[in-house]
């Protein structure tokens, strides 16, 4: 399945934008195309000429792309002349059979709803059986410690698993599995899902709260899988994972051999440093909620973070992006999607992240199927991520500049979010000039958290991780400055790479 669609990402591509873009009066990138004077004739012709990636070049230089902010329906697509208002709704993709719903993280404002194709998760299943079977843990007892909905995540990869005939033994998850005011529906669906299971004689797990601060539930499992000859293998964030290697450790518990597939934050040197001593392995992926996967772990990696990007599925073009007065740019990825079965349709649009990408053989199964574009190094340059929950650029503006001074005196410039790690895992350290004089230092972490938690359903879920994991603390420091002496709401110790 993946090596026919790889042979033929052309059609699919011009397939997707006849049926799902010039035959979709909604779609913004209808009216992109229109206003750059591009039909679909001209694709074919420069497709067949050129190629998918070429194409995508010439339309970009055209004007035919989507911005991150325009993409999060922030702000409206403005190209000269043309303006085009834009709702989450406009970017769906018309050709999807929706199953189920979920949502995105939602780093600002409410989470964007995202339809699921039962389809698309058959075809990710096949990609996940490819990679498994190259890092050495195919069939290995597996659980996972990714949230219930309305977070998509949990669900999507219960159910690929569940095709692919892999039994999940235990899902773990950091909000409780209760229906409230705002997800009742969704309670309703996973219920539905896990106990109707049982029919088809392959019992999904219930989902056990498991708070961050009990990172010891999920060590303690990995020990009786070990113990019993069979090395487990964890699904979570990269952060969770860190946290129980280092609960392991601490408490003298032995995970050695385990593995952790992680993803939903940046797997870097110092999180492979702390899963290296409590014994274990990891691998990173790469997925956005409104198209699914994005990449898989290589088996021949060059780097920890190494991934090969599912270019069957999407095709990508790289373009340097300035970040604000900082005085430097990044590789920024801008998306095409090439399946009918993808939730959203991406059209060269941005989705803030950036990384070092770049075509080689690699000698695994991935490779040699024809999988030979790598990304590695993946970061965003518009927002802070840690514990798999992401404040946006803006948002860190709104909360320099309005929300931060006028609760607790000062100026825009006395305030700044650092974004380092702890250990190996991501911190928030608030940077407040000592000019501001005597403040509760509880009161401005807590006013942070309550800009998240106010949006409702998957918003509010993730900031209570923020508090269970004390991730947030303040710093009485005079924030750091450009060289050309700008304080920006966010700075990165380490700086971005692969730009």
């Amino acid at each position: 399945m993946i090596g026919t669609q790889l042979k033929n990402r052309a059609n699919s591509f011009l397939r997707l934008m006849e049926k799902g873009v010039f035959g979709n009066p909604q779609s913004p990138y209808r009216q992109l195309l229109s206003h750059a004077g591009v039909e679909f004739g001209d694709l074919v012709r420069c497709v067949e000429q050129d190629g998918v990636e070429n194409t995508l070049e010439s339309l970009y230089a055209a004007g035919v792309y989507v911005g991150y902010d325009e993409f999060k329906c922030r702000q409206p697509i403005r190209r000269g002349t043309l303006k085009i208002a834009v709702s989450p709704r406009d970017f769906d993709n018309p050709l999807l059979a929706k199953y189920y719903e979920g949502t995105t993280g939602g780093s600002r404002g409410l989470g964007t709803r995202v339809a699921i194709d039962l389809d698309l998760l058959t075809y990710e299943a096949a990609h996940f059986d490819l990679f498994e079977s190259a890092l050495g843990i195919h069939k290995s007892p597996l659980a996972l410690w990714r949230p219930v909905p309305p977070a998509v995540s949990g669900m999507r990869v219960i159910l690929k698993l569940a095709k692919l005939g892999w039994q999940t033994e235990k899902w773990y998850s950091q909000n409780r599995f209760r229906p409230t005011m705002t997800t009742a529906h969704y309670f309703l669906f996973a219920a539905v899902t896990i106990y109707g299971s049982k029919l088809f004689h392959h019992a999904l797990p219930k989902p056990q709260y498991v708070p961050l601060d009990k990172a010891s539930i999920v060590a303690r499992w990995l020990e009786r899988k070990r113990s019993e000859g069979t090395p487990g293998t964890l699904l979570t964030q990269a952060s969770s994972a860190v946290r129980v290697c280092r609960t392991a450790l601490d408490e003298n518990i032995d995970i050695s051999g385990s593995f952790f597939l992680v993803g939903g934050e940046p797997y870097t040197s110092a999180k492979a440093r702390i899963v290296a001593q409590a014994g274990c392995r990891a691998a990173s992926y790469y997925a956005m909620a409104e198209i699914g996967t994005v990449g898989e772990p290589c088996g021949s990696p060059e780097s920890i973070d190494d991934i090969h990007l599912l270019e069957d599925k999407v095709a990508v073009i790289q373009k340097e992006k300035p970040i604000g007065q900082s005085g430097y740019s990044v590789g920024s990825l801008l998306y095409t999607t090439l399946l009918p079965s993808c939730p959203k349709i991406m059209l060269n649009t941005d989705t803030s992240d950036y990384g070092i990408l770049e075509t080689r053989d690699c000698g695994c199964p991935a490779g040699e199927l024809g999988l030979r574009t790598h990304l590695s190094g993946i970061r965003s340059y518009d927002k802070l991520t840690s514990e798999g929950v992401a404040i946006t650029g803006s948002e860190l503006m709104q909360l320099q500049e309005d929300v931060l001074p006028q609760k607790f005196g000062g100026d825009p410039i006395d305030y700044q979010f650092v974004e380092e790690e702890e250990d190996g895992i991501p911190k928030v350290h608030i940077r407040v000039s000592p000019r501001v004089g005597p403040v509760d230092e509880q009161r401005i972490v807590d006013a942070v958290l309550e800009v998240l938690c106010a949006k409702r359903g998957a918003n509010r879920m993730m900031a209570d991780r923020w508090r269970q994991a004390r991730t947030i603390r303040v710093v009485r420091e005079e924030p750091h400055a450009t060289f050309g002496g700008k304080i920006l709401p966010l700075h990165m110790l380490s700086g971005p790479k692969g730009g």
